[in-house]
C-alpha cells in the first residue's frame, strides 16, 4: 500500500516537471522567436529546444540554490535576501534585483499608511454621528 502511495507520487512529480518543462520550452520559443525577428535571424527547432533545456536546468540549479539558501537561515521560507544572494555574480542583474525589491518594500508601505488612514477615516466619520448626536442633547 506504500509503495503504491510512493510511486503514485513520484509519477505525478513527473507530470508536473514535464508540464512545467513544456510551459518553459513555450516561453522560449515565444522569446526566440521575438529575438529572432528583431534581430531578423531564423534560429532552428534544435538551436530553440537547446536553449530550452539549458533554461530549465538552470531554473533547477536557481530553485535547488534557494532552497539550501533558506535551510542554512533555519527558514522555510525563500526571501528576497535568498534571491539577491542568488544573483550576487551579476552586478546588473543584483542592482535590478535590489531597485525592485525597494520599489515593492515602497509601495507595500505606502498601501499600508493608505490602508491605516483609511481605516482611521472610517473610525472617525463613523464615532462623529454619535458625538453630533450626544452634542444636541446636551445643549
Amino acid at each position: 500500500m506504500e509503495e503504491e502511495r510512493e510511486g503514485a507520487e513520484e509519477q505525478q512529480g513527473l507530470f508536473y516537471r514535464q508540464r512545467l518543462k513544456a510551459a518553459v520550452h513555450y516561453t522560449v520559443g515565444c522569446l526566440c522567436e521575438e529575438v529572432a525577428s528583431d534581430q531578423e535571424v531564423q534560429l532552428s527547432k534544435q538551436t530553440i529546444a537547446a536553449i530550452s533545456e539549458v533554461t530549465f536546468r538552470q531554473c533547477e540549479s536557481f530553485a535547488k540554490d534557494l532552497e539550501m539558501f533558506a535551510r542554512h537561515a533555519k527558514r522555510s521560507t525563500i526571501n528576497t535576501e535568498d534571491v539577491k544572494l542568488l544573483a550576487r555574480r551579476s552586478n546588473s542583474l543584483l542592482k535590478y534585483i535590489t531597485e525592485k525589491s525597494e520599489e515593492i518594500t515602497r509601495t507595500n508601505a505606502e498601501r499600508k499608511t493608505k490602508k491605516k488612514k483609511k481605516s482611521e477615516d472610517e473610525n472617525k466619520d463613523s464615532l462623529e454621528p454619535a458625538e453630533a448626536g450626544r452634542g444636541g442633547n446636551e445643549n
